[in-house]
């Protein structure tokens, strides 16, 4: 029997919601990177959090998989 499925909304604390975060980020950054390994394929993540601090992870070359998303993008010529 599995679960239910959760509601996802807003967390009211500042403070679970830091924490929510926190440990949601560290999981999303472990996924990309077993994803990148596992596939082979280049995985890009950029998260900004409420104090203004900066989460990334590039499986290679981030400004390399910049480039690859500007020109899949059209932005440049």
């Amino acid at each position: 029997m599995g679960r239910g499925k959760t509601e996802l909304k807003r967390i009211d604390s500042s403070t679970s919601r830091r924490v929510t975060f926190s440990k949601q980020m560290k999981c999303l950054l472990k996924k990309a990177f077993v994803l990148s390994v596992l596939c082979h394929v280049e995985v890009g993540v950029i998260a900004f959090s409420s104090q203004g601090k900066v989460y990334d992870f590039a499986s290679s070359c981030f400004f390399l998989s910049l480039s690859h998303v500007l020109d899949y993008a059209g932005f440049r010529g």
